[in-house]
């Protein structure tokens, strides 16, 4: 009988550790206590989620991939390598999610006009309580919309092969973060300069259910520019915290 590799049984004891968190914090009521709208998640609407899902993937997916390769092929696109330092790095990352953001936010708001929001973006909005799987149900031509700018980016500009490396998964968690319906960012989040424009899911769960504010998909620097923040939005974000306080409290204090 051949042994795992050490690599194998490290991805293993990791799966088993995210597997055994996530039980956790279902059997201990962590995850219910920062649900950002309690009762909400609905089995049929997920499963129509699924479902434009699987389109979209295969659609949008299949075209946006054909079209990086065409343009790699007839020397649009190319990538540096080799050595290099950490701040270059650094500096192509945040270059291209501010560049990234601007286009979704205008984008976004675009899509919320009609006959486009109908034509494109309703099918987005099926949940007004957001989870994972709104993140991927979105109508085909807006998935190309918003996907097409990292082909579009990387042809006018020269990215090194491991910006790349952190680029593409953070595309990913970003928007599983945003959608996923839970707010897991300390209290104290918007109330620092530095972390309050990194985007928290409140924000984005808050653009589903209201449906005219807060457009930004991954910072909320363009909704404060041009005034599409939610009144409410931070003082909601707080009254989750305090529910999920004062449920801890429940939860100490002995029954009667």
């Amino acid at each position: 009988m051949t042994m795992p590799s050490g690599e194998t049984m490290l991805d293993i004891y990791i799966a088993l550790a995210i597997a055994g968190a996530i039980g956790w914090g279902v059997w201990s009521g962590f995850f219910a206590r920062r649900k950002i709208q309690p009762g909400s998640f609905k089995w049929k609407r997920f499963g129509w989620e699924s479902a434009a899902m699987l389109v979209t993937v295969t659609v949008s997916g299949g075209l946006l991939g054909w079209v990086s390769t065409y343009a790699m092929g007839a020397g649009w696109i190319e990538f540096s390598s080799g050595p290099v330092a950490w701040y270059i790095v650094v500096f192509q990352y945040f270059a291209y999610w501010l560049a990234f953001d601007t286009w979704f936010y205008w984008n976004h708001r675009l899509m919320h006009n009609e006959p486009i929001y109908t034509w494109v973006h309703k099918l987005h909005h099926m949940s007004p309580a957001p989870n994972l799987m709104t993140t991927f149900s979105v109508n085909p031509l807006e998935s190309i919309i918003n996907g097409i700018f990292l082909t579009l980016f990387t042809a006018a500009f020269t990215l090194h092969d491991l910006t790349m490396v952190f680029l593409v998964p953070t595309t990913v968690l970003m928007g599983l973060h945003v959608h996923c319906g839970y707010e897991f960012l300390p209290r104290w989040w918007n109330r620092t300069w530095l972390t309050k424009w990194f985007i928290t899911a409140t924000f984005h769960d808050q653009h589903h259910k209201y449906f005219r504010y807060n457009f930004g998909g991954f910072t909320p620097i363009w909704d404060y520019i041009c005034g599409t923040v939610r009144k409410n939005y931070e003082a909601d974000f707080l009254k989750i915290h305090d529910r999920a306080k004062a449920g801890r409290k429940i939860e100490a204090e002995p029954a009667e």
